[in-house]
């Protein structure tokens, strides 16, 4: 399966999650938007790089490997 490409917010939502345990409530607070032009959050639960685990909001495979290369 191929990856999604990567935009910079994508990369910094992922980075973000990643640097310590998050929240749902906290991530969805920082990183909703009503604009469709910049869904970074959406987009990266529908593309499954990020996971919701009860209250926790994880990074898949998927999106650990994205973020390791940083693009897609």
């Amino acid at each position: 399966m191929q990856q999604p490409a990567a935009t910079a917010p994508t990369v910094q939502l992922l980075a973000w999650i990643d640097e310590e345990p998050r929240g749902y409530a906290e991530t969805v607070e920082r990183w909703r938007t009503s604009c469709p032009r910049l869904a970074v959050w959406e987009d990266a639960l529908a593309e499954g790089l990020v996971r919701v685990d009860g209250r926790a909001v994880l990074l898949t495979e998927a999106g650990r490997a994205l973020l390791k290369t940083g693009c897609g």
